[in-house]
């Protein structure tokens, strides 16, 4: 999330000196909350002018003089940042149902049917009823399993058309991101989607780009017309259309029973059996099916390929790791076409590097917000109902007083230790913790695997000219701004 004070300024400047007044007088009214500490702040605006591109770096910065838990305002909204281990378990799980409800948050509301998906949707009843679904029937180990054959297919696909450039440069990103959409297109969709008039390939980083955008209107609601001018609403809505009409082609085209190339029943198969036997007990509207799968699809598609760029990246930085990870993918590859997904588990430097590039690269670096339902106390504060919450996960991630060398690439630091990704260390929670962390980790997880490991295997990687450029993008996912320009060699001692 960025914001722009001069916009800002020209659309509100008239209406900020009309509530100056009032805004300074409930101000300036004594509280006899023991609030946490938090920064000198404007009138109307709060803390927003402090906010810009890489808003958790900022708000690490802001840590380092105000503690790992202050309150900022954001417009008329008070937020509260987290970014240690023991403030994100006391919210995750000593206070987890307090804090497992999501604010609004206007472009989300716009994209994702009201809301109406499992990432965004309030917590209460619905919400409980549609993560059911996912956890049981979409996601779980088994389910996860069973799409095996579509993982290996897709990496099988991507080593030869790496073949197939005959070691001039190719772009590396742009094949990691047609290898996760073809897997989850195929996994939740049936098949891969070409020419059906939106470019279903860019929608998950144009969702994570919309995101992104500041909304005037989320933090200062009177001031939602400035949204309005500036365009937000429109671009926000063309996007949204455009998706829908991408959902409901795929779903007709299910109803319709048409072939899909994945063998079994897809995830859009899964939802319209619930919808149609009532199951579940719950009634499943065609909304809900495309919130579910748009979050699937949508945001699975962009943190998962954000890893595995990050995780390339990484190596290709430091090359004593790649050549760590490559003589462990060769010893147990043993010159085959590729390294199964059965063996993978025989890999733990594999499984390190992972991990270490979850730690270091969180692909959603402040998670989904979160917002509190009730007055708590909160390591000694007072947090009031209404509150609104960021775990600043990638400021966790690397703090100095957890992590030795916390900006160092070191994988060895996953090697015989228990710390995982899956929320029950909080000093590590790249997925989030509690009842809203993401249920889809263990499928992102698996095409991470086995996709990196393929890699290293068959290949030897050099860069171009260009040279390896760290800088993050913009938007809720923090995904490489430039792209990996690489030369790739088949290893001399593959049987190919």
């Amino acid at each position: 999330m960025s914001f722009n004070l001069q916009v800002f300024l020209f659309y509100s400047l008239p209406i900020i000196f009309a509530l100056l007044v009032s805004k300074l007088y409930f101000s300036s009214r004594k509280s006899h909350k023991n609030l946490p500490p938090s920064p000198p702040r404007l009138p109307l605006i709060g803390n927003l002018h402090q906010l810009g591109s890489s808003t958790h770096r900022v708000l690490q910065s802001m840590a380092q003089t105000y503690g790992p838990l202050m309150l900022l305002h954001f417009g008329t909204v008070p937020v509260i940042v987290a970014s240690s281990a023991d403030a994100a378990r006391e919210i995750t799980k000593t206070h987890d149902v307090i804090f497992s409800n999501r604010p609004f948050i206007n472009i989300a509301h716009r994209l994702f049917y009201n809301s109406k998906d499992i990432g965004f949707a309030q917590y209460g009843e619905y919400w409980r009823q549609v993560k059911s679904i996912a956890v049981l029937h979409l996601l779980s180990n088994k389910r996860v399993q069973s799409f095996q054959q579509v993982r290996e297919d897709e990496v099988a696909h991507l080593i030869k058309k790496i073949q197939e450039s005959n070691e001039s440069v190719i772009d590396l990103c742009e094949l990691l991101i047609s290898l996760t959409n073809n897997v989850i297109s195929r996994v939740a969709l049936g098949r891969t989607y070409e020419g059906m008039g939106v470019n279903y390939k860019n929608i998950p980083v144009r969702i994570g780009a919309m995101l992104g955008r500041f909304s005037v209107g989320s933090y200062i609601p009177w001031l939602a017309w400035v949204d309005r001018l500036t365009g937000l609403h429109r671009e926000a809505d063309q996007l949204a259309k455009e998706i829908d009409e991408f959902y409901e082609g795929v779903i007709e085209e299910h109803v319709n029973k048409k072939v899909t190339d994945v063998e079994g029943q897809d995830l859009v198969d899964i939802l319209l059996d619930l919808q149609r036997d009532n199951s579940t007990g719950f009634v499943i509207e065609r909304y809900t099916i495309k919130g579910i799968i748009m979050d699937l699809f949508g945001a699975g598609t962009e943190t998962t390929f954000t890893n595995l760029e990050w995780a390339i990246s990484e190596l290709l930085k430091n090359p004593h790791a790649m050549k760590e990870l490559q003589q462990e993918a060769r010893k147990i590859g043993k010159g085959r076409l590729m390294i199964p997904e059965d063996d993978i588990d025989k890999m733990p430097y594999l499984k390190a590097v992972i991990k270490e590039t979850l730690r270091l690269h969180v692909p959603v670096p402040l998670l989904i917000p979160h917002e509190s339902t009730k007055d708590v106390n909160l390591l000694g504060y007072d947090i009031p109902s209404g509150t609104q919450v960021m775990i600043n996960a990638w400021a966790i991630a690397r703090d100095p007083s957890i992590w030795e060398q916390p900006d160092e690439f070191r994988p060895e630091r996953f090697l015989n230790t228990p710390t995982d990704y899956k929320g029950f260390h909080f000093e590590f929670i790249p997925f989030g913790a509690g009842r809203r962390k993401c249920p889809g980790m263990g499928f992102a997880i698996a095409i991470n695997e086995l996709a990196l490991a393929n890699l290293v295997y068959k290949f030897e990687f050099a860069l171009g000219e260009e040279g390896l450029d760290m800088t993050e993008s913009d938007g809720v996912t923090a995904h490489r701004k430039y792209p990996i320009l690489v030369t790739a060699t088949p290893f001399l001692g593959d049987s190919m």
